[in-house]
């Protein structure tokens, strides 16, 4: 017999989890339903290495949670569940490139300045400066169905505070990229310091959008840091399904969702290996587009002309993989102001990620990645035993099905990423790691890569190891995403919403599209939640 439940959210990443906060706190009955054995999508902390050692899977940095109105509104109630944060008050993030001094930033923006030239450091303050002053509306924007009357009431407000004459020239900087962006630089301190950033967006330091993008990391950095989660990313996933299930929800793992049942053009329930599901009053879908249209939902459900442009949604030419590596004791960089730098991108500057981005996407392992190297330990100790380090290391520029090594060095046999495979392309990495960092590798006690088939097989949202979920090119940004004509978290099918990093504002650990699919479906006249919830 089938159950019956006011709303059901497949999927538990981070927007699937908000979602059901805030449905569960509106008083409903809702239930999360997860195919992995552990919730959390994107956010999971294992011992992959050695036991002991504490790594994040997927992702560890949580400033967009900080900045997002989720946070504002559930932060206290999280923290009252066991929740709690680290962060830096001095250094954010270092850039570092062969024989090069490092760049470092730091949360006070005038410090940052004093390593650019003079020039460059008070161009830099003013940009920040001047970002400041429209991130009130920009911020409400991006919170916003872009698709509703109160996204164009904020639109129409912050073109009247900007003045007719200035809204060209703004919506110029929206639009521009990296490379645009850093050519007002005299020097190459800011390339080293942003450019490895913009790959944290899904994007090229070549693509539309990629140059502002880059200065809202930079602000956000100066204005949250980079807090973690104490323990462990899955503090997060533990603290948000504890207030679920305090306000009489649910999330259960191990129960993967098979197919969206459809009823008179109204989303009904939903079905899994050995239950159906019947919803009251929705469903909420943390998926990509091509599961919602491709697997969950029946073809008779679906508007032809809908399920031919899910049909055509873009996955980025590039995949990701992770590193993570446990060592005897902390890492000893040549420099040691690096020491205690939370994130440390090392990089060949701005042509350097470009040259690797273009190799990755052209099916080669580049012969000079950009490493993103997070020092979780520097923050967080008790991720390690006593006197032990752990690096997060992600990797933004590998093909998902090599088919050459781009430096000639590696041999990329027929079955692709196997482990011999992977081993060396971890062995490449760590050589170049060991240019900056002084005990690599004797400090090495273990190592884990995940390679672009690997984060796929744990997580299907991360199509041929996407680890945005999307391309994130303009014509597939904003109004556009996911879909040309349904660019919104409604979809065609009355009753059920989408969200995710498919979705907009797009990925990273931000729950906007979460709680904007939330809202629409507690109602379209509540446009503001906080208040509703207990925040004991």
């Amino acid at each position: 017999m089938a159950r019956t439940v006011d709303a059901v959210v497949v999927g538990s990443g981070i927007n699937g989890l908000v979602a059901a906060a805030y449905l569960a706190g509106a008083g409903w009955s809702v239930e999360v339903l997860e195919r992995n054995e552990q919730a959390g999508g994107a956010i999971a902390t294992e011992e992959l290495t050695v036991p002991g050692y504490r790594h994040d899977t997927f992702s560890s940095w949580h400033p967009l949670f900080h900045l997002s109105a989720a946070y504002q509104e559930l932060g206290d109630a999280l923290a009252a569940r066991g929740l709690r944060y680290v962060n830096t008050d001095e250094q954010t993030t270092a850039g570092i490139g062969p024989e090069q001094a490092p760049v470092i930033a730091y949360r006070d923006p005038g410090r940052t300045a004093e390593g650019l030239l003079p020039a460059d450091g008070a161009r830099y303050l003013a940009e920040l400066e001047r970002l400041g002053g429209r991130m009130p509306a920009i911020g409400e924007l991006l919170s916003l169905e872009l698709h509703s009357g109160r996204a164009v009431r904020s639109a129409f407000g912050l073109a009247r505070s900007l003045g007719r004459r200035e809204v060209a020239p703004f919506v110029s900087e929206v639009i521009l990229s990296l490379r645009g962006w850093l050519h007002r630089f005299g020097g190459p301190e800011l390339a080293r310091l942003y450019t490895p950033w913009v790959l944290h967006t899904g994007m090229t330091p070549e693509q539309s959008g990629s140059g502002f993008s880059t200065l809202a990391i930079a602000g956000a950095l100066h204005a949250v840091g980079l807090p973690i989660v104490a323990g462990g990313a899955s503090g997060f996933v533990d603290a948000i399904s504890r207030y679920i299930t305090d306000h009489g929800g649910s999330v259960r793992t191990g129960c993967e969702v098979t197919e969206i049942s459809v009823c008179h053009d109204r989303a009904a329930g939903v079905r899994t290996a050995d239950e159906e599901v019947l919803v009251r009053r929705g469903i909420v879908a943390n998926v990509t587009p091509t599961q919602l249209y491709g697997r969950l939902l029946a073809p008779a459900s679906v508007p032809p002309a809908v399920a031919e442009e899910a049909a055509r949604y873009r996955y980025n030419a590039r995949a990701g993989a992770q590193l993570h590596i446990a060592l005897s004791e902390p890492p000893r960089w040549r420099d040691e102001r690096l020491d205690t730098v939370p994130l440390v991108h090392i990089n060949d500057g701005l042509d350097g990620v470009v040259l690797s981005c273009a190799q990755a996407a052209a099916g080669l392992l580049p012969a000079r990645p950009t490493i993103a190297c997070g020092q979780p330990t520097v923050l967080d100790p008790s991720r390690a035993p006593d006197g032990g380090a752990v690096l997060w290391i992600q990797l933004q520029e590998v093909p998902y099905a090599p088919r050459l090594d781009a430096a000639g060095e590696i041999d990329v046999g027929p079955a692709g990423w196997d482990d011999a495979l992977t081993s060396a392309y971890a062995d490449r990495i760590i050589a170049r790691l060991a240019e900056h960092v002084t005990n690599l590798p004797e400090a090495i006690v273990g190592r884990r890569m995940l390679s672009p088939v690997e984060l796929e097989r744990r997580n299907p949202n991360l199509v041929r190891g996407d680890i945005y979920s999307g391309d994130a090119e303009l014509s597939q940004s904003y109004l556009w995403r996911p879909l040309p004509s349904f660019g919104s978290h409604a979809t065609p099918i009355d009753g059920l919403y989408h969200c995710g990093a498919s979705t907009f504002p797009g990925a990273g650990l931000n729950p906007a599209s979460g709680r904007i699919a939330a809202q629409q479906l507690l109602g379209a006249g509540r446009s503001r939640i906080t208040g509703w919830f207990d925040k004991r």
